[in-house]
């Protein structure tokens, strides 16, 4: 009895712990690289973005924003960029989290843009602190005016980091590549209009939205790697897809097999997240 307890331990352990070990192990270490990433910018920041760089960036391109300004266009703006504000975008995370988690049948897309945003929100808030950045003048910008440091741009950073994951996540259900273009076009255009939202209301200078940019995309692919890391070490161990509602056969071990049909349908096939299920989603997922 005890060999076998033992031997189910060891099954467990390499199906269940090692490949998680390694999606967090990895993402670990990429959120360190990504903060440590915006601390080094904040300390490079005063060498980059001197008056010069404020005059042939910054303060132009503010400039044309204000030209183009009129009070209906600063009211859609407004709602928009709210969106990816310390409310919005939570929220928006939240819908879209639990979305691909009844799509996927599995609880990865929360621990994935979980622990995304997570990363993303403790680079956001230790690079403001550190470089203290003041944004725009109040007279150059469109209320409600906001006063904490200006670099780099959370609402940039944050929206880059949670929707990308999202296309991305969601792009492994999607088994037409026409519907995945689509997708990362929408993706790709939402995350520029968030970015350029702050400098249009003149709540951000424009560096501090393309530093936005430049973290997000790299915290992003850090993520992704290591997502994939997860599925190539499961694959190697010939665990199959992970436990899913519709599969908890998978947290026995074979014992519904062995037991003769106890009503608990198994798998067919292990697959690959790239791999379209007959549903039309990926068989395994997320």
């Amino acid at each position: 009895m005890s060999t076998r307890t033992e031997s189910r331990l060891t099954q467990r352990w390499g199906r269940w712990v090692v490949p998680y070990a390694a999606l967090w192990i990895t993402m670990l270490i990429g959120g360190v690289v990504v903060v440590s990433l915006a601390l080094w910018s904040a300390e490079v920041y005063d060498n980059v973005v001197d008056d010069a760089g404020l005059a042939n960036l910054d303060k132009p391109t503010l400039a044309f924003m204000e030209q183009v300004r009129n009070p209906a266009l600063d009211a859609f703006v407004t709602g928009f960029t709210n969106i990816g504000g310390g409310v919005g975008m939570p929220i928006l995370a939240s819908i879209l989290t639990a979305w691909l988690i009844w799509a996927s049948r599995t609880w990865r897309p929360l621990i994935l843009i979980g622990g995304a945003a997570a990363v993303s929100t403790t680079a956001t808030t230790l690079g403001k602190k550190l470089v203290g950045r003041t944004r725009p003048d109040h007279a150059d910008a469109v209320p409600p005016y906001e006063n904490s440091p200006s670099f780099p741009s959370g609402h940039t950073l944050n929206t880059t980091v949670v929707i990308a994951l999202v296309v991305y996540l969601a792009c492994l259900q999607l088994r037409r590549t026409v519907v995945r273009v689509g997708l990362i076009a929408a993706g790709v255009i939402f995350i520029g209009a968030m970015g350029m939202s702050r400098v249009f209301l003149g709540h951000h200078w424009m560096t501090d939205v393309i530093m936005g940019w430049v973290l997000g995309l790299a915290w992003v692919g850090i993520v992704i790697m290591a997502h994939r890391l997860f599925h190539a070490l499961r694959h190697r161990e010939h665990a199959g897809p992970a436990p899913t509602f519709d599969h908890p056969a998978h947290l026995r071990d074979g014992e519904a097999a062995a037991s003769g049909g106890s009503g608990i349908a198994r798998p067919a096939a292990t697959g690959t997240p790239d791999t379209p299920g007959p549903s039309g989603g990926s068989s395994a997922t997320g």
